[in-house]
């Protein structure tokens, strides 16, 4: 009976992060025959394989709000209010197919997203042109995903790396970065340290900004009985969040609460997350 409890919970949620296609991707990625662009032992299939993406991901996003260029191609774009699942679903798709995916599809995908990019122009408010295209504006995007991602496994993920295992990690999404029209991605933590620093002075919360961290955490997309849930994930991925970047957004810290309550919460509910998303037991690999 738990055994099915589980497998139908994991199912539904599959199907929400993955889509209605997401077992024949899921089939597609894993099983088709090839070389892969990162062999079974690299760190990007550890990080990205684990259950703290649900975190990191939200934080992820909040932190690229913080490039005026970005946010501003976001909202004008991607159409993540009207359709934010399936962005979620376009999104987990790209990352399991670069990551785990034969290196063929991993440059299809590539060569799709790119494509989109290049179509992608347009100006602020404040009459500042920005292509998506640009490989200073992919840059902010990627070291702003690449840090949230490894922060949320070195303290949610079930089997956290050494400082060489996460440097690493760092290595490996440079080559998913190369592909997409990153020039020069950071190689290791302390490169993704200083290229994080050196756009500093590029960032502040736009008002598009601040709208999109009020939609993600206090009108999120997701049903009544679920907000609870999802709440604690958001508030571990603010808590996640660089101070400064905490402070732009106007989202308070609170450390006794966060230290006894907030992230507690968010351990039991990767683990919860990690045990509902086991395969099922008739799709489950040797």
């Amino acid at each position: 009976m738990l055994t099915t409890v589980r497998d139908q919970l994991g199912q539904a949620l599959f199907q929400r992060v993955a889509g209605p296609d997401g077992p024949a991707n899921r089939a597609r990625i894993h099983d088709t025959p090839g070389p892969r662009w990162f062999g079974p032992d690299r760190p990007v299939r550890v990080v990205h394989g684990d259950a703290s993406m649900f975190i990191g991901g939200l934080s992820a996003l909040l932190l690229q709000s913080l490039h005026p260029l970005a946010m501003a191609a976001v909202a004008g774009h991607s159409g993540f209010r009207g359709d934010p699942w399936g962005r979620l679903q376009r999104t987990s798709t790209f990352l399991a197919v670069t990551t785990y995916g034969t290196a063929e599809d991993a440059q299809r995908a590539v060569d799709h997203v790119r494509a989109i990019h290049h179509r992608i122009r347009g100006t602020t408010a404040e009459g500042v042109p920005y292509h998506a295209a640009d490989p200073r504006l992919l840059g902010w995007v990627h070291a702003a995903e690449t840090d949230s991602f490894l922060r949320a496994h070195e303290r949610f993920g079930a089997a956290p790396l050494d400082a060489a295992g996460y440097d690493a990690y760092v290595g490996d999404t440079a080559r998913v970065a190369e592909a997409l029209g990153v020039s020069d991605p950071p190689r290791d933590r302390r490169e993704l340290a200083e290229r994080l620093t050196a756009y500093r002075p590029e960032l502040r919360a736009t008002p598009e900004a601040r709208s999109a961290a009020r939609f993600l955490l206090l009108r999120p997309p997701v049903p009544l009985a679920v907000r609870p849930f999802y709440g604690g994930l958001a508030a571990n991925a603010v808590a996640l969040l660089p101070p400064w970047a905490r402070g732009m957004l106007w989202l308070p810290r609170v450390p006794v609460v966060e230290g006894l309550a907030v992230r507690p919460t968010g351990q039991v509910l990767t683990r919860a997350i990690r045990w509902v998303m086991t395969p099922p037991t008739h799709t489950r690999r040797t």
